[in-house]
């Protein structure tokens, strides 16, 4: 019952949940049959390579632009909260890098963080209680698309959009449309297209004999009102 299976051009794609998924991963590797894990991070493990963004270097990225938005917008300084996901390591290492980032700089006065859990109506209820108990909060941070359209929704059921300043994580139609609106700053957007091609590449390499690295990075862009139209159609 964990194992979900599709074959697609000869290649078996299994989805697993997260309990089971290093024995599965094990398991294969004990078939010698080659694993690449794609997006999440798995543990330390048998897996051939693990292809995903740099999370710690992404977070850090995005809080590189909140520092120089606040300088060039909001006077050099500005009060923010945060939408995390607790539970979720991924998501505090984004928040992690963007911390070391804006700290540093001097830039804010954080107010808080409120844990989304990655579910999409938590993080609205988490959102909805940071912006009520900070009447005058000017920027909020996203850890991931939960979050983030959680923030957005918050903002505009609450009549924020004209007061604050939003950033986070993963483009979806919520958040384009708060792009175009202006309260959505910027968007770490990620590349599952060639998370794909890399993963099927280093598949290929794998079948052929060859090795291939143990982690494969896939770079970002931040999305932002000047480049937006190039992603509105995915």
């Amino acid at each position: 019952d964990t194992y979900i299976q599709q074959k697609v051009d000869g290649i078996v794609i299994v989805s697993v949940d997260q309990n089971g998924i290093m024995p599965a991963v094990k398991s294969a590797a004990a078939a010698k049959i080659p694993v690449i894990a794609v997006d999440g991070i798995l543990p330390a493990g048998p897996q051939a390579s693990q292809i995903s963004v740099d999370n710690y270097a992404a977070g850090k990225m995005i809080g590189e632009f909140y520092v120089d938005y606040v300088k060039k917008n909001l006077g050099g300084k500005a009060t923010l909260g945060v939408v995390g996901a607790l539970n979720s390591d991924l998501q505090n290492i984004r928040q992690k890098g963007f911390d070391d980032a804006v700290k540093p700089a001097g830039v804010s006065t954080q107010v808080g963080v409120v844990d989304g859990r990655n579910i999409q109506d938590q993080a609205l209820s988490a959102a909805e209680n940071l912006y009520t108990g900070n009447p005058e909060l000017q920027t909020v941070y996203a850890t991931g698309e939960p979050a983030l359209v959680g923030a957005i929704a918050a903002a505009q059921s609450q009549g924020r959009t004209e007061k604050v300043k939003i950033f986070g994580w993963d483009l979806s139609p919520q958040a384009i449309g708060a792009i175009d609106a202006g309260y959505l700053v910027g968007v770490v957007q990620q590349d599952p297209y060639q998370e794909g091609q890399k993963a099927i590449e280093a598949l290929g390499t794998l079948a052929g004999g060859g090795t291939v690295p143990k982690e494969i990075k896939v770079p970002v862009t931040i999305v932002t009102k000047a480049n937006v139209e190039q992603f509105r159609a995915a």
